[in-house]
């Protein structure tokens, strides 16, 4: 995580403070106010009161339509991991009752391998083959919490049977943007359609991160154990085997940043023997990983035909989604996990 330019004026810190008092927190000057940045559009600030460490997340000034319900959903969900083994950020304090909404969570001592590699790291590869098959380890943990702990934060009923309409609405939406052409995906239908036709009978309902793949993981310096799963925006109840697709389908760009990562195959037989889910439709859950992923990419090259978004941004993305699109056909092939 490194520093950015988000204006921390836009905290009270005498408010803070206050609120941080109620809750029985050290006491004390807010020292070391650093912005940080993890991959997201929300606020996360690091600090120190009293001598203990604190990192801030919080919506931004100009707030999304449903940025203070992401927040509430992510702290009631991190409260609930905080009594198992998941490796998640540890909660300490969470503000739900008002807007903005914002939490407290402990520092993460651990390194994202999107921005590089420490010594050790780089110069063990038995280390970064491990460091793939510890995501696959940790994803598996995440897939054991009994979904109990978060009595209605999803609705896995039919979950599976909505996804297709779900992404195809979406892009359909993209439509209401002036300047954009309509979606140019080759294989689109397709996917849909194979996507529906090979669609798991039943599943078991699991806690789902919604966005698992490296980029959202931070790994400790002294190993290859995953530090934190970071970013649970788009946390829910559903069907933990699309997270692990989702893994699958971005597993290709993680080898850029860590050279010599295990086989997909290294990955899903990991996955395999830390969990009791059927594992069968491995490859359906990649292809609808490859799919979702295309068209949530896909929006912002919507926004960017329309002046809302970098054209550059948008035509990047774009790209992204036609190679995405490209890997659920070589996947729908057969051709999951072969170079």
């Amino acid at each position: 995580m490194t520093s950015t330019h988000i204006d921390v004026s836009m905290i009270d810190l005498a408010e803070l403070a206050g609120w941080m008092d109620a809750r029985g927190l050290p006491g004390g000057p807010v020292e070391g106010l650093t912005p940080i940045t993890g991959g997201t559009q929300n606020v996360m600030v690091r600090f120190s009161r009293g001598g203990r460490p604190y990192i801030l997340r919080r919506p931004p000034l100009h707030a999304r339509p449903k940025s203070n319900e992401v927040l509430r959903r992510e702290a009631r969900l991190l409260a609930a991991l905080g009594g198992t083994a998941v490796a998640a950020p540890r909660l300490i304090a969470a503000q739900t009752e008002r807007e903005p909404v914002f939490y407290l969570m402990e520092p993460v001592d651990g390194f994202n391998p999107s921005t590089g590699l420490p010594p050790l790291h780089a110069g063990d590869p038995a280390i970064r083959h491990r460091m793939g098959l510890e995501a696959a380890s940790a994803l598996a943990e995440l897939g054991r919490v009994d979904p109990g702990v978060l009595p209605g934060f999803g609705r896995p009923e039919g979950f599976l049977e909505r996804q297709v309409p779900r992404w195809m609405g979406e892009l359909e939406s993209y439509g209401r943007l002036d300047g954009y052409p309509g979606p140019e995906i080759p294989g689109l239908h397709e996917t849909a359609a194979w996507l529906e036709r090979h669609r798991p009978p039943e599943f078991t309902p699991g806690i789902m991160h919604g966005d698992f793949h490296f980029a959202n993981l931070m790994f400790a310096h002294d190993g290859p154990r995953v530090a934190a799963i970071v970013d649970w925006e788009m946390c829910t109840i559903g069907d933990p085997l699309l997270d692990l697709g989702w893994l699958l389908a971005t597993w290709p760009a993680n080898t850029a940043h860590v050279p010599g990562l295990p086989s997909e195959a290294e990955i899903v037989a990991c996955y395999a023997a830390l969990t009791d889910r059927d594992m069968t439709a491995v490859e359906w859950y990649a292809v609808m990983a490859c799919f979702k992923l295309g068209i949530v990419l896909e929006g912002t090259h919507a926004r960017a035909c329309a002046g809302k978004a970098p054209k550059d941004i948008g035509d990047l993305l774009h790209a992204t989604t036609l190679s995405l699109f490209t890997r659920a056909k070589e996947i729908m092939d057969g051709l999951l996990g072969r170079a």
